[in-house]
Formats: structure tokens, C-alpha cells, sequence
């Protein structure tokens, strides 16, 4: 069991890596697989309806990459001081306490990642019909976590590979449709320079609440922070690889909103789920939506991949304090954490066959936005009450950019507290759930030998 976190001693404690094997590149990969899923290609619809202006649409998304960089400048600061894998469960262990730590381990090794990887993975059995229309989607979509799962078994190396090659045809694939949409389509009427109606749409509800939406397309900003024990000077490539990551991210977001609302009118897109396919149309013809249908399922087996490599090592890095967990911690002679990643392929498949991921996903957003703003406020905590810590990164920006992600983290909860009272009252409860459990293994662990069941 890990050691009570007081004083700044054991804050400087040592730290268990598994080894420096991972490049900036493959972190920077990683970022990017992460963070561009399905959100960007589904969301302009839904903004167009209250918000009927090129200039605010690109404005919410670039607000919500700044905000995505607020977080990057603080995770950044706590990865190069605590430069050990597992994301929350160590920033929020090593600041505050243990318990908050097992806290945010316990919701992303259980559900945490592998609810989204469900979730990837049925938009891949969806958009997969575009090239394989007698295909089940439900077989696509376990086809995909199972055969990227084995490619994370095969180990670290092979891992990298695998996701830079993934991740670099997702990138050239989306490129090549923003010129594609520049280059051949006959333009829509849309300005994209600012005018005096944009005023009363930046400072309107369904801004705010968009916003939101939003910032959900650039959740994964902070993926390389579960991979820190893996990568080579994390001290230095973490924070290079989660900014480089995330400013790519905000353009390539920027430019396909932008390029949406170049080629469709308006009023095709208002309301509609599927923004991309319709674009795709306009710029390719009939064969649009099967192009579309590719770019999309290429860049789903990226996240994918990226979430069965991160998920995993919370798990991993919970075994190695926790002795009932010791078995997650086992990895093979190649660096793959073999138990924790069946555990997350396991779970992530039995969601797929429930079909329970959409409700999961639903109820543990509260808690999940609730660690990351306890985790960047801990940068501010840990200014003020260890000074002496060394810093190898410091925020950039501070105060203003740990304020700036926490005020609007804070809203984000308050809309789901206000919307969602039921689902965030599931995930409050999947948080005290992790603190018993906690505490039944602190227990455990605290028993003198002599009690413990098979030792005389």
C-alpha cells in the first residue's frame, strides 16, 4: 500500500517506471489518437442550430483548444514533477491523499477508459458499413478491440509502431479532405469574419452550453500522462508532447469546422448528426459518405489503440502500490501490461455485448471532469504548500491558466449537476464506492502477518 503523502519527502519519493522506450513522437501520437474521435465529425449540426455564424463556430472551438492548453500547462508542470504512468491516480495521490488518488484510478481502470473504447468501437462498426455492408457492427466493433488488444500484447515496441503509423494515416486522411473540401467544392455564402450579431451569439446560452460539447472533443489532451514511466526525459517530452499534440488537435478541429461550413449550406447541416458524411458529399459526390466512412474508421482504430495502451497502465501502476492488485502490475518480457489489458478488453467487450457504454459514459463524465479539476488545482495547492519541490516544468501562464481551466471545468459540472442530477449522482457514487474499496484495502494491508488467511 503506498505510503501516506505528507510532507514534501514523500513527495519527492521514488518512483517505479517500466523503463524509457516510448519517443516524443509516439507520445505526441498518442495525444492526437486520444483526443480525435467521433465528437468533431458530429457536433457542428448541433451548434448550427442557435449559433448560424461561421466566425462563432470557429471561436467556440478555438476556446475550447485554449482551454484544452490551460490543462496541458498544469498536467505538464505535475507530469515533470511526478513523472510516473497512471495519469489521476498519481497526481491526485501524490498532491492531496492516497484515497483521492485510488479514487480517480479505481474510475478510469474500471470504466473510465474502457467505456469509451466501446463506444469508438460501435462508431466503427456504424461508419465500418460504408465499406462492409452485410458486416454486424457488433462484430466490427469487437473485431477492432480485439485485434488492437493484440497488438498491445505483443509489447511496447511493437505498441509504438503501430500507433504512430495509425495515427500519422489518420492525420494525412483528414488533410487531404480539408484540401479536398478548399480546393474542389463551390463555396457556401458563409463569412468567416467577425460581425456585430456575433456579440449576442459568444455571450448566448447555447454558446456556453456548446462550449461544453466542446470540450468533450478535446478530452484526451492529457493521454500522455498515463504513459509517463514509458517515455524517454519525460521531464522534458511530456509537456512538448501533450502541447505539440493539442495545438494540432486545435487545427485540425478549426479547419474541419471550417470546411464543413465552406462546402454544405447551413441549413442541410442544422440539426444533423452525421455533418461529415453530408460535406462529403458535396465535395466527393455519391462516393462521399464511403470516403467519409473510411477517414472516420481509420482514425477510430488510432483511439482505439490509443485508450487499450493508456487504460491499461492505471491499472498497472495500482498493482504495483496495492498488493490485492498485484497481479495487474505483471508485465511481459516486451514491457505489455498482459493482465490489465485483458481486464480492460474484458470489460470494454461485455459493455459492447450489454450495450450498457452509452449509460456508463453518461454517468461517469461527473467524475472524471471532477479529478481533472482537483488535479490542476493541486498545481496551485502545491505552489503555495511546497514551494522547495523541484520543478523541472513550470506552467506556463501561471495563475491565469490553471484559473482559466478550473472556471470552466467548474461550469461544466455545474451544467451536468443541473442537466444530468441523476447520472452525476451515479458517478458521485462510483467515486464513494472506490473510497470503500480503498479503505477495505488499506485494511487488508494493515493487518499484521500473523492474521492474514495462509500465513502461520
Amino acid at each position: 500500500m503506498a505510503a501516506s503523502h505528507t510532507g514534501s519527502a514523500a513527495l519527492r519519493g521514488p518512483l517505479p517506471g517500466t523503463g524509457s522506450t516510448v519517443s516524443v513522437l509516439t507520445a505526441t501520437a498518442i495525444v492526437v489518437a486520444d483526443m480525435v474521435g467521433v465528437g468533431v465529425f458530429t457536433s457542428l449540426g448541433f451548434q448550427v442550430k442557435d449559433i448560424p455564424s461561421g466566425f462563432s463556430i470557429l471561436l467556440l472551438w478555438t476556446i475550447g483548444g485554449i482551454v484544452a492548453l490551460c490543462g496541458v500547462f498544469s498536467y505538464g508542470e505535475l507530469g515533470a514533477m511526478f513523472p510516473r504512468s497512471s495519469g489521476e491516480y498519481n497526481f491526485l495521490g501524490r498532491t492531496y491523499h492516497p484515497a483521492f488518488g485510488f479514487v480517480a484510478g479505481w474510475v478510469s481502470a474500471t470504466v473510465g477508459f474502457a467505456a469509451p473504447v466501446a463506444l469508438a468501437a460501435m462508431a466503427f462498426g456504424e461508419y465500418g458499413r460504408a465499406l462492409l455492408p452485410d458486416a454486424p457492427p457488433l462484430a466490427l466493433a469487437l473485431g477492432v478491440v480485439w485485434l488492437v488488444s493484440i497488438v498491445q500484447l505483443t509489447g511496447v515496441k511493437h505498441s509504438s509502431t503501430f500507433q504512430l503509423v495509425a495515427t500519422i494515416l489518420k492525420v494525412v486522411l483528414i488533410t487531404a479532405f480539408l484540401v479536398a473540401g478548399f480546393a474542389i467544392t463551390t463555396p457556401q455564402p458563409v463569412s468567416f469574419a467577425p460581425a456585430a450579431s456575433d456579440v449576442a451569439y459568444v455571450w448566448s446560452a447555447p454558446f456556453a452550453i456548446s462550449l461544453v460539447f466542446v470540450m468533450y472533443s478535446f478530452s484526451g489532451w492529457n493521454a500522455a500522462t498515463y504513459i509517463i514511466g514509458e517515455m524517454q526525459l519525460p521531464e522534458r517530452n511530456l509537456p512538448r508532447a501533450m502541447l505539440i499534440g493539442t495545438l494540432i488537435v486545435l487545427l485540425l478541429y478549426v479547419a474541419l469546422n471550417a470546411v464543413f461550413l465552406h462546402t454544405a449550406p447551413i441549413g442541410k447541416l442544422a440539426g444533423q448528426l452525421d455533418v461529415a458524411r453530408i460535406s462529403g458529399s458535396y465535395i466527393f459526390g455519391e462516393i462521399g459518405g464511403r470516403i467519409v466512412g473510411v477517414m472516420i474508421c481509420v482514425g477510430l482504430i488510432s483511439s482505439i489503440s490509443a485508450m487499450m495502451w493508456i487504460g491499461p497502465r492505471v491499472m498497472m501502476t495500482m498493482g504495483e502500490d496495492i498488493p490485492a492488485l498485484r497481479l495487474f502490475a505483471r508485465r511481459s518480457g516486451r514491457g505489455a501490461p498482459v493482465y490489465a489489458i485483458l481486464f480492460q478488453l474484458a470489460v470494454a467487450s461485455l459493455m459492447l455485448l450489454t450495450r450498457s457504454f452509452e449509460a456508463v459514459l453518461d454517468f461517469i463524465q461527473f467524475a472524471l471532469l471532477f479529478c481533472s479539476f482537483f488535479a490542476v488545482a493541486g498545481v496551485i495547492k502545491l505552489r503555495i504548500t511546497h514551494p522547495e519541490l523541484p520543478r523541472p516544468y513550470r506552467a506556463w501562464g501561471y495563475p491565469i491558466t490553471p484559473l482559466v481551466f478550473l472556471l470552466v471545468t467548474a461550469f461544466m459540472m455545474y451544467y451536468l449537476l443541473t442537466q444530468r442530477p441523476l447520472q452525476s449522482a451515479l458517478g458521485t457514487l462510483i467515486m464513494i464506492s472506490g473510497l470503500l474499496i480503498y479503505a477495505i484495502f488499506r485494511k487488508r494491508a494493515d493487518r499484521p502477518a500473523t492474521e492474514r488467511p495462509g500465513q502461520e
